[in-house]
């Protein structure tokens, strides 16, 4: 398949999951924080079972690898950045959220032009505008 079309089942589904996160949180009076350790839960299991042939790569990755997915991953985007996302969710409509949220693409379009060597085109650059855009459309008023 195609990296787009997992990118769009990656959009579906975590729009999908955030209504439903929204729902569980205010139908069970959950803490942001409880509910991504129920999430994260879930998602060990999942993906520990999913993951296991590949687990003796991890010997082979080397440290500065493994730091970069713990720091990155793990506390950036898993730990900060759920944190931040279920605070919001629980504390506004998702029609207000989810296009602030998912603006990730956005920041790490950017990182990947500062940080990595990917090449600015004009077709990125009014991609990123059109989505700042609608992000405004859909939060503004």
């Amino acid at each position: 398949m195609k990296p787009q079309l997992f990118a769009l089942l990656t959009a579906i589904a975590w729009g999908v999951g955030g209504y439903f996160e929204k729902k569980g949180l205010h139908l069970g009076n959950l803490s942001p924080q409880m509910g991504i350790t129920i999430r994260t839960a879930i998602a060990l299991i999942i993906l520990g079972a999913v993951s296991f042939p590949q687990w003796k790569t991890l010997t082979q990755a080397g440290p500065k690898a493994i730091l970069y997915m713990v720091v990155g991953g793990g506390v950036v985007a898993g730990a900060v950045g759920m944190l931040c996302f279920y605070t919001a969710i629980k504390g506004a409509p998702l029609t207000k959220v989810m296009p602030i949220a998912f603006t990730s693409p956005l920041f790490g379009a950017l990182m990947g032009i500062l940080l990595g060597g990917e090449p600015l085109t004009v077709k990125t650059v009014v991609g990123m505008l059109l989505t700042i855009g609608g992000i405004v459309v859909l939060t503004v008023g």
